[in-house]
């Protein structure tokens, strides 16, 4: 299990923003919607009740009832998939890790028989106590591969790198957006 180094509290201090008060740049949310910049930080795990599902192509990679979302300011929420819900025998590890500073470490995944390779998902494998909950679900890029919640088709979260699911209820602007580097 990773520990708070003094590289980790530096990198959670940066953040100005932490879901207390929204910045006079974010969209007012309307009737049944949420604003990232309401979430928290550090971020919160949520449970989904709506169904998910992920594709590549007609290929159908996860179907879900049990999702989690996890919701940090400034980001869509991002879906993590109990591991039991997602096809493992098409997804290959990339040996590729990265870290969060919140979460823990990830281990990256693509799709096994994609050339070039192509990563897809991600899960946390090594995670901060307070994120033991996300060990082993998976996560994936709604840019790189078909989201679905609840039927509606997920937008990706702008910039590439993020992971974020943007549907109708969440308002931004989000990370990502161009612009939006100054914003921690």
């Amino acid at each position: 299990m990773p520990t708070a180094t003094p590289a980790v509290l530096a990198a959670r201090a940066k953040w100005r923003y932490r879901g207390v008060d929204r910045p006079p740049f974010a969209l007012a949310p309307k009737a049944g919607q949420e604003s990232v910049w309401d979430y928290p930080r550090p971020p919160r795990i949520a449970a989904e009740a709506r169904h998910v599902r992920v594709f590549s192509g007609e290929r159908l990679l996860a179907d879900s009832g049990a999702a989690v979302r996890v919701l940090e300011t400034a980001s869509p929420p991002t879906f993590y998939l109990p591991p039991t819900e997602v096809a493992g025998d098409l997804l290959q590890a990339t040996g590729q890790r990265f870290a969060c500073e919140w979460k823990g470490v990830a281990e990256a995944f693509r799709l096994a028989d994609s050339e070039p390779p192509l990563l897809v998902a991600w899960s946390y494998m090594d995670t901060f106590p307070e994120f033991e909950a996300l060990r082993g679900y998976v996560a994936f890029y709604p840019g790189r591969v078909r989201c679905t919640v609840a039927g509606t088709l997920v937008r990706p979260q702008p910039g590439g790198y993020y992971g974020g699911w943007i549907t109708p209820e969440v308002v931004g602007p989000f990370k990502g957006d161009p612009g939006s580097a100054a914003w921690w």
